[in-house]
């Protein structure tokens, strides 16, 4: 894919994605601090960005880590295509093929070293509940000790009047930064499919991509109940912005 054009439509994800999350670059900020402070010590640290997309993480946490190494994993070929085509030329990501919902992705993708860090934003709420539990599962297995999860996303509070609150906390910010006209999810779907620059070399399939509404809606406190039960030593809640949340948990 041409850089430039792969250029174009990461740019105009990101301005999609501030719709739903108005501080997402603090969110990111917050995100590479606690995994610049576990791997502090590290000459090249491994860091595994779990639906990685476009690549609007791992180009971010390149350029704040460029010592670390990346490998962004993601099973939507046309957004790997936009973040290979993207990608700077000096970072250190390699961005692989691999589905999260099946068994064994983290085999392939840790290529036989043990983990760092593994980062993840606004895309593990995709996942079922008893599958999400298989991934944490599985990244305590390829983590080191003292290794760290970082997970940017939406949360939804057990108690009903927490959630309710945390929800117009979060629309009266993205009113008070003026992005809650921004595009949306499948308006930047739809116009990616009437590209003639993206048709040209994929599929309509390819370019319809993949919701499923709210996804699975878990609470932090389910959140950090599976991340324990998974064999994380700790785990909490190290940022917040309404439903908006920067989980850690520790190995």
């Amino acid at each position: 894919m041409d850089q430039d054009l792969a250029a174009r439509w990461v740019a105009r994800w990101d301005t999609q994605q501030e719709r739903y999350i108005a501080d997402r670059e603090e969110r990111f900020r917050v995100l590479f601090d606690v995994v610049g402070h576990v791997t502090a010590d590290t000459a090249e640290p491994l860091v595994l960005d779990l639906g990685c997309g476009p690549g609007s993480t791992a180009t971010r946490l390149s350029a704040r880590l460029p010592h670390a190494r990346i490998v962004g994993v993601d099973n939507d070929p046309f957004l790997l295509a936009l973040a290979r085509a993207a990608r700077p030329e000096q970072a250190k990501i390699d961005y692989v093929q691999l589905d999260l919902g099946e068994d064994g992705w983290h085999a392939p993708a840790a290529r036989g070293r043990e983990v760092d860090a593994a980062v993840s934003t606004t895309a593990l709420h995709w996942l079922p509940p008893d599958r999400l539990a298989r991934v944490y599962r599985e990244l305590a297995e390829v983590l080191r000790p003292g290794g760290v999860l970082v997970n940017g996303d939406h949360f939804y509070d057990e108690q009903p009047g927490i959630r309710a609150l945390t929800a117009s906390v979060k629309e009266r910010r993205a009113t008070r930064a003026g992005v809650d006209g921004n595009e949306d999810w499948k308006s930047w779907w739809a116009a990616a499919a009437g590209d003639p620059g993206l048709r040209a070399a994929f599929s309509d399939a390819e370019l319809r991509g993949t919701s499923t509404g709210y996804g699975n809606r878990l609470s932090p406190q389910a959140h950090l109940k599976m991340l324990l039960e998974a064999g994380f030593r700790e785990a909490g809640m190290v940022w917040q912005y309404g439903d908006d949340y920067v989980l850690a948990a520790l190995r």
